[in-house]
């Protein structure tokens, strides 16, 4: 029998970057979505293309041995599949995994103990993604307590960072995504001391994850909202046209500066490696080949506004070291800006609270923040101008 993955999230990342990782090293790829449009297209089509962009040109990828699932009508046929794969994957977004959690609870129950444990790996854009799913996994409403004791014979959990630029995609693409040339998607190995960890060309296995993961969300995450904030303050149209302006593109070095300062006293990168780092990533966000709205990248803002995200998390750091990290309070003020932009439900959210509560417990509510921290009462400074202006 061949090598099977299970991958949940049918989107423009699963189908653009897990899913062509999966397909080019021998894997075939069960899509699990809710979405009914996305299952029937899967279902209706034996292949899609995914198209990397470069300076230098594009390339072409065809996808195919796949087969898609309704995971929310035939969660007993996802079970099944489960039980049979070699690994299980996902990109719904940090706030959906405890959605998915009950289902592959099931499927990593069902499978016997004397069989290569599944590995279960989150492609989220968030700190410690796989742990968390774990947790909703192993929870007493989706796994019994008696099973807990040897669940690792069944499953393993390894946190990931991925690196990769999904612009929002053309109205008549289908199925077709495109995507960045540039990728990274290193993997801790830990969890597979005791045997080989699954066979997937172009992942980076390591044994210390922490360094990337905040490398790249300090790097690219807090560079890209940055720029998408600023240039909404400021009327852009998307990422590239605000990084034509010199004042946002002097606002967005400096927020990387400040992270550039943490990222190498905490994790020892050399300061030039980061320097280099910082202009590769400053390139990438503002390709005009991938042109992307700044409301699009700047939805969500009640999440990445919070404690472990890619402004306040940093900062706080700083703040707690007694480094500078003005600029990085700049993007989170323009980020508590960003309210009511149209299809974007935690805009609209993060409006009404800010409208409704007090600057101390916005901070609270929103940030994850309390007096004990030492940039308490700078973002509660930053909120009381945001609701002045208001």
């Amino acid at each position: 029998m061949g090598k099977k993955a299970v991958h949940f999230g049918a989107g423009n990342i699963g189908r653009g970057f897990v899913a062509e990782f999966l397909h080019n090293s021998g894997y075939e790829v069960v899509f699990c979505d809710v979405m009914d449009s996305i299952i029937d297209q899967l279902q209706n089509n034996k292949s899609y293309k995914v198209i990397q962009v470069g300076a230098e040109g594009n390339t072409e990828t065809t996808i195919s041995n796949y087969r898609a699932l309704n995971s929310k009508t035939h969660e007993a046929d996802v079970i099944k599949e489960i039980t049979t794969a070699d690994i299980v994957t996902c990109s719904v977004g940090p706030n959906i995994l405890k959605f998915i959690a009950p289902v592959i609870a099931k499927g990593v129950d069902s499978r016997p103990n004397d069989a290569t444990p599944i590995a279960i790996i989150a492609c989220e854009n968030a700190i410690g993604a796989t742990d968390s799913l774990a947790e909703y996994i192993k929870h007493e409403d989706n796994t019994p307590g008696h099973r807990l004791e040897d669940h690792h014979e069944r499953a393993r959990f390894a946190n990931s960072a991925i690196d990769r630029i999904v612009p929002a995609q053309e109205a008549d693409a289908g199925l077709n995504v495109k995507l960045e040339k540039f990728y990274e998607w290193v993997v801790d190995r830990t969890p597979f001391q005791d045997h080989e960890p699954p066979s997937i060309e172009g992942i980076k296995w390591v044994d210390d994850l922490f360094p990337y993961i905040e490398r790249k969300l300090f790097t690219v995450n807090t560079g890209h909202a940055a720029a998408a904030y600023h240039g909404y303050f400021h009327k852009k149209t998307t990422v590239y046209d605000a990084l034509q302006d010199p004042a946002i593109l002097e606002e967005v070095r400096k927020a990387l500066g400040e992270t550039s300062t943490l990222i190498v006293g905490k994790h020892g990168i050399e300061t030039q490696e980061q320097k280099n780092y910082v202009e590769k990533i400053i390139v990438r966000i503002g390709n005009p080949h991938l042109e992307d709205a700044v409301e699009r990248v700047g939805r969500a803002p009640l999440r990445k506004l919070s404690r472990k995200e890619r402004f306040i998390c940093p900062a706080a750091e700083l703040a707690e070291e007694g480094k500078p990290f003005d600029a990085l309070l700049d993007a989170a003020e323009m980020a508590f800006r960003f309210q009511n932009v149209e299809g974007d439900e935690e805009s609209a959210e993060l409006a009404t609270i800010m409208k409704d509560n007090s600057p101390e417990e916005v901070v609270k509510k929103v940030c994850g923040l309390t007096e004990d921290d030492k940039i308490f009462s700078s973002v509660v400074e930053v909120v009381k101008k945001v609701q002045a202006d208001a």
